[in-house]
């Protein structure tokens, strides 16, 4: 692969050579900075780990220049923190033993623009690994940057000759969560029985959790959230779930609008709190019979 950065590297945690290393990913995780993935992508990371057949690879955009700095890392440069950050992630890519990690170096800035060098990054690891599946931030996310990732990842993914697209493409929870989707809506990814995996992959992440940003505890409470409040009226039937958005759509059929995707589910939400608050009622305030 020729990537554009030049401070862009491809670590193989377990030695084997670039090339065969990518071959041989079945899934692939696609996020914005150091650390998306293990956020995001758990379900990936975790379906694979130590499996005979499936391999995980992780692909980080961005170089985490523009990370908070406190503690330790207060006097940090950004030429400091993006070795830290760097480093950081490859580390997690030796405890989650993904099959590649991929740093491609980019500003956040042009990240944030979809800029076209990181599409075209995109294409040729796409074209390297032909994942099965591809985790990806969610295109309702909050965050700029995650969503010109999502918006280039994209582009990227409907690149592709169709026959060698992902089966699945699924939008993650970083800086919004998806428990605003339709129950019927939500691609539900059940990561019980993995905690101290997850513990031990976030908690990597030092120079974020030193930056004033639980980001180790409020990850594994969300998806112990998830579990619980998935369905009022029945017990518990996972301890650990990540909420994630169907994009395949977007990627089998390239001549969709991304926005009307989006804003169909949008309005799906905004159509079943209507319904719930309009719904004839008792004078009690009990919901009538039939509706």
């Amino acid at each position: 692969m020729n990537l554009h950065q030049s401070t862009a590297q491809i670590f193989v945690p377990d030695g084997q050579p670039a090339d065969a290393a990518c071959g041989r990913i079945t899934h692939l995780g696609i996020g914005a900075h150091p650390d998306d993935l293990e956020f995001m992508a758990f379900h990936g990371i975790a379906e694979c780990f130590g499996h005979p057949t499936k391999c995980f690879g992780g692909v980080t955009c961005t170089d985490g220049a523009g990370s908070r700095r406190t503690g330790a890392f207060a006097r940090f440069t950004d030429a400091q923190m993006m070795a830290v950050r760097g480093a950081e992630q490859n580390q997690a890519a030796v405890i989650g033993r993904y099959g590649v990690m991929i740093q491609l170096g980019y500003a956040s800035q042009a990240a944030r623009a979809a800029a076209a060098e990181l599409q075209a990054d995109l294409e040729q690891i796409l074209a390297a690994t032909r994942p099965q599946t591809v985790y990806m931030h969610n295109l309702a996310d909050k965050h700029d940057t995650h969503v010109g990732v999502a918006l280039a990842t994209l582009h990227a993914l409907r690149a592709r000759p169709a026959a060698e697209r992902p089966k699945h493409v699924i939008g993650c929870e970083v800086w919004r969560d998806l428990d605003w989707l339709d129950d019927a809506d939500k691609v539900l990814m059940d990561v019980s029985g993995h905690d101290a995996l997850a513990a031990e992959l976030t908690g990597v992440f030092a120079s974020q959790i030193a930056g004033g940003k639980r980001y180790d505890l409020a990850t594994l409470a969300r998806r112990t959230a998830n579990a619980t409040f998935l369905k009022p009226r029945a017990t518990d039937e996972a301890g650990r779930i990540i909420f994630g958005m169907d994009l395949t759509p977007l990627v089998a059929d390239e001549t969709r609008d991304i926005a009307d995707f989006v804003a169909g589910h949008i309005a799906a939400l905004a159509a079943d709190v209507r319904r719930r608050l309009t719904r004839p009622r008792s004078p009690s305030g009990s919901v009538r019979p039939g509706n």
